[in-house]
């Protein structure tokens, strides 16, 4: 028999260095704290595009980009079909673009618009953009294709008054074309035809011969010059055009790199569905590529049941060095790789690091994954994560130790600044650094709100110490300070350690919670089920889902829940008195969701209002109860 009061011992992890590994606080005025991470930031690139001309003469033939083919009538290609594009390719592409997109006079205010997914054309436009010194916007391919009213569409194109217009596909984006875009802009198609719109070929601008002026362009861009627009998912409001600047970039490419010094050890591998036009598939995974002249392959699949098929069979056949997702595909490729012994055997044959971003990853899926990972290898590999918005570029937190939970996020990168203020009984986090936004484009009001008075962008995110005796170990994730609100007794709940308990109770059936009960004397919640809860409904495969989430099987498993959650709670604030499931699910045109598929609290409740109202009343039907 062993002996229980022998300490078991750590877990083996395959080994990663960490950059940041300790820091330094300073008081400031009541209530206002300092932290800086203990390493300087050095120098850094002046412009994105010195990594692009660094690797097309060192490594020419090097692949930079590659997706599997793509056929006319939508297929993909086989195993092994995939279409590269090298550095030095990519380079010509690049000044050939550029070139063209100078002789159209293109600029800040009259910038770029990509309606497209990831795609080589997409890619080769944005280099010809960076290159010409051109500023783009990569615009949420959903707000072309699924929305129906195109009202943020609109909105992005009324803000940034472009003079071109470019669309992967005429077919797939020519009605949101039609509806919105002015007839004097240009259009340009990377393939089809838009019937009454005169458009020009994406191949056209790839032809045009390049000229020595293209090249002083790029000569002329610099740490101040615009390279790119990314607008903010919104909340309760329309997005927000971030202004996104070479120095911004460039300087978070290296704070990434010495928080992460994994990635300088030999150029990276990535195997990566997120969309560019958000700050963590563009700034984060593209940049990281360019940056370390690595090799991109892009994943057309997605964490959605559809989808996932595509990703899971990329990653059979590429092995990445470092691997990174939402939430959602983590648990999604957890589960796969239970029973899927290529997929087990690729993905970890040389993967340095797991990373994830956008939202919490529940516990229980770190641990299965560890779990395959121990019995795969006799390791585990480290699954690290941090903090970091679109206006930060996005990285302004790291984990600095393979002992991570869900939650942390760690210390600040090299360079920053976090001021942490102490508002309503929380600490907020605020950033200053050399990767912070100057503002909001064409929006001053918006601008000045979201700075303080040291200058300090104000993130609404609430942070705590992992370890109140051990500051280097950095901070965890205590929600977000707007998302947070009183019962009517004044207790205040803190929603996102609550949501984080309910989705880590509710694994693998409750995707994602938003709380309710402001101003109530209880606290609820409107519950989002998985696609698991399928298999204990009892139902076919195609069944509806509002019958699946009605099923006695899934109101079991998530009664059980429920009554878990009242019997570990230590008063009303921490109590989910009364809970709902949802059998519609977050629309994007109201804004509940965003692409990365992580809930808006705000919007939900805004739109649900009558809902949430019937919730509390006790008029919902169907509402789930802790049982006595």
């Amino acid at each position: 028999m062993s002996d229980l009061s022998t300490p078991l011992a750590p877990p083996r992890y395959r080994p990663v260095p960490f950059g940041v590994t300790r820091v330094n606080l300073r008081e400031g005025a009541p209530g206002v704290r300092y932290l800086q991470a203990d390493l300087p930031l050095g120098a850094y690139a002046r412009r994105v595009t010195d990594y692009l001309v660094h690797w097309a003469e060192v490594e020419p033939e090097r692949s930079f980009l590659a997706r599997r083919v793509q056929h006319a009538d939508g297929s993909t290609g086989n195993t092994g079909d995939w279409q590269h594009v090298t550095y030095a390719q990519a380079l010509d592409a690049a000044r050939s673009i550029g070139q063209a997109l100078l002789d159209r006079g293109l600029n800040a205010e009259r910038p770029v618009v990509v309606l497209s997914e990831n795609s080589l054309e997409h890619a080769l436009m944005a280099l010809g953009c960076i290159y010409a010194g051109v500023p783009y916007c990569p615009v949420s391919p959903a707000y072309a294709t699924v929305s129906q009213d195109y009202d943020k569409l609109r909105h992005v194109l009324d803000t940034l008054t472009p003079g071109l217009v470019f669309a992967a596909d005429g077919a797939r984006f020519g009605r949101a074309i039609k509806a919105t875009v002015a007839a004097d802009v240009e259009v340009v198609l990377a393939q089809g035809a838009i019937e009454g719109r005169p458009a020009t070929t994406f191949q056209s601008l790839r032809n045009t011969l390049a000229t020595p002026a293209v090249d002083a362009a790029m000569h002329a861009t610099g740490p101040g010059t615009i390279v790119k627009f990314l607008f903010t998912s919104g909340s309760t409001k329309m997005p927000k055009p971030v202004i996104n600047t070479q120095r911004m970039w460039c300087a978070n490419l290296q704070q990434i790199t010495l928080s992460l010094p994994v990635l300088a050890e030999a150029p990276p591998i990535l195997v990566d569905w997120l969309p560019w036009n958000h700050t963590f598939g563009s700034n984060h995974n593209f940049g990281i590529t360019l940056h370390h002249g690595g090799t991109l392959y892009i994943d057309d699949g997605k964490p959605t049941a559809a989808l996932i098929g595509e990703t899971l069979r990329n990653l059979r056949e590429i092995a990445p060095t470092v691997y990174f997702n939402v939430p959602t595909g983590f648990e999604m490729i957890a589960e796969a790789m239970k029973t899927d012994a290529v997929l087990r055997r690729t993905l970890l044959s040389r993967v340095r690091m797991f990373f994830y971003s956008g939202a919490g990853l529940a516990q229980p899926i770190w641990d299965s994954l560890h779990a395959t990972q121990e019995a795969e290898l006799g390791e585990r590999i480290v699954m690290s994560t941090g903090l970091g918005m679109t206006e930060s570029a996005p990285s302004a937190m790291f984990c600095n130790s393979p002992d991570v939970r869900s939650g942390h996020i760690g210390a600040p990168v090299p360079g920053m600044t976090l001021k942490l203020v102490d508002v309503d009984g929380k600490t907020e986090v605020r950033y200053r650094g050399p990767n912070v936004t100057p503002g909001y484009w064409r929006s001053d009001a918006a601008t000045r709100e979201a700075f303080d008075d040291e200058g300090y962008l104000c993130t609404g995110d609430a942070v705590l110490w992992i370890d109140d005796h051990d500051i280097h170990r950095g901070l965890r994730f205590d929600g977000r300070i707007a998302e947070d609100f009183k019962l009517s007794t004044g207790t205040f709940v803190s929603v996102g350690p609550m949501r984080a308990k309910i989705v880590v109770a509710g694994a693998p059936y409750i995707q994602d919670a938003v709380l309710t009960g402001l101003n109530r004397k209880e606290v609820g919640a409107l519950l989002f089920l998985s696609p698991a809860c399928r298999e204990v409904s009892g139902l076919d495969a195609d069944a509806p889902w509002a019958e699946v989430i009605a099923s006695t099987g899934v109101r079991q498993r998530i009664q059980a829940v429920i009554d878990h959650l009242a019997r570990e709670s230590t008063g009303s604030a921490s109590r989910v008195a009364r809970a709902l499931l949802m059998a519609e699910p977050p629309s994007l045109d109201k804004g509940e969701i965003t692409d990365k598929g992580s809930i808006n609290q705000r919007a939900v409740l805004k739109h649900r209002d009558a809902l949430v109202q019937a919730l509390h009343d006790g008029n919902a039907p169907g509402t789930i109860v802790p049982a006595a």
